[in-house]
């Protein structure tokens, strides 16, 4: 499979009154065709900005891209005109955000925005076909009654329905690449399997996905690949199997060791200790020093190269290549 998406050296700053604050630190990996590569991690970890980053969804001011390139089928999204990247937005590449009450418009009947979106970007659709599509497309993220959720206004429905028509609006052109950053916060376990199955169904179609989220379990479920990020830098990629089954960097191991297990019965889940340094105040060396139960000397001052090894996996940590033992089966919901 090819790569479809493409950040190489991606950094991200916003500029504050308290000093530039690092959100996005020298980033690179790819979305191949019909893939779904998850990116998980804690909150304030870079996962959401270098989602937005893709299609230049930032502010800016105060955010700024201080360097790299994200292509998409070969071409450099953030040099590109904005009327170009317009065209490109919703329907070859669309996202599901986190709060879908930032992507629609309070002041239009959800109908309305859906039939909108799609002859935007199918000119040929007649107001009538558009409207038939999008109430099938309603119906099929789970939402009761679709005909009659048409007329309502987004604050009309709940968190949990708007997130489902963000959802429906994502999923109804067949983009190439879904950008998907927590699209199951909202929902409830019986819709989030539905939601599921139809993304598996597009994968199937060879759309690819770039699922963000910080639930291993989800990541499990949808996912091919992973990369794990930690403080604003990319520290582990791989094969989904491979990071589950034998994490070599110790906020990998971190993350699953905190995983519920179906197969034990456990009463406090293990956490990791510490707390995420300020994005204002990074230390020099690695960011994950301060919490790391295997750090050496050389973790405070220097910055971890990412290491590639014989499985395709890159690790950024100085003792990577002696996480030689595979954790317990950490396959989620076994």
């Amino acid at each position: 499979m090819g790569a479809l998406l493409e950040i190489k050296h991606l950094t991200v700053q916003f500029d504050t009154e308290v000093g530039p604050l690092v959100a996005v630190n020298d980033v690179s990996f790819s979305v191949h065709e019909g893939e779904v590569l998850g990116i998980v991690g804690e909150s304030g970890c870079g996962k959401s900005v270098t989602a937005m980053s893709i299609l230049r969804l930032l502010p800016r001011p105060p955010g700024r891209f201080v360097s790299g390139e994200i292509r998409f089928k070969g071409r450099d999204l953030l040099s590109m005109p904005l009327r170009e990247l317009r065209q490109i937005r919703g329907k070859d590449i669309s996202m599901i955000f986190q709060e879908p009450m930032t992507a629609l418009s309070p002041l239009k009947r959800v109908g309305r925005q859906m039939v909108e979106s799609l002859r935007l970007h199918d000119p040929q659709l007649s107001k009538g076909q558009a409207w038939d599509k999008a109430v099938a497309w309603l119906a099929n993220v789970g939402i009761p009654d679709p005909a009659e959720r048409m007329y309502n206004y987004p604050f009309q429905l709940s968190g949990g329905m708007r997130q489902r028509v963000m959802i429906a609006m994502a999923l109804i052109m067949h983009p190439a690449l879904i950008i998907a950053d927590e699209p199951s916060t909202a929902l409830d376990v019986t819709i989030q399997a539905q939601i599921f199955d139809l993304i598996k169904e597009m994968k199937a179609a060879d759309t690819s996905m770039l699922l963000i989220t910080h639930d291993m379990g989800v990541i499990w479920e949808m996912c091919d690949r992973v990369v794990v990020m930690y403080a604003s830098r990319l520290v582990e990629e791989g094969k989904k199997t491979d990071l589950f089954r034998h994490p070599r960097h110790p906020y990998t191991r971190g993350l699953l060791r905190a995983m519920p297990r179906l197969d034990e019965d456990v009463e406090r889940l293990e956490a990791i200790e510490g707390q995420v340094p300020s994005p204002l105040h990074y230390p020099p060396g690695c960011h994950f020093y301060d919490r790391c139960p295997i750090a050496i000397a050389p973790c405070r001052t220097e910055e971890p190269p990412l290491q590639t090894f014989a499985d395709g996996r890159r690790v950024a940590c100085f003792r990577a290549a002696e996480s030689d033992e595979p954790m317990e089966s950490h396959d989620a919901g076994t």
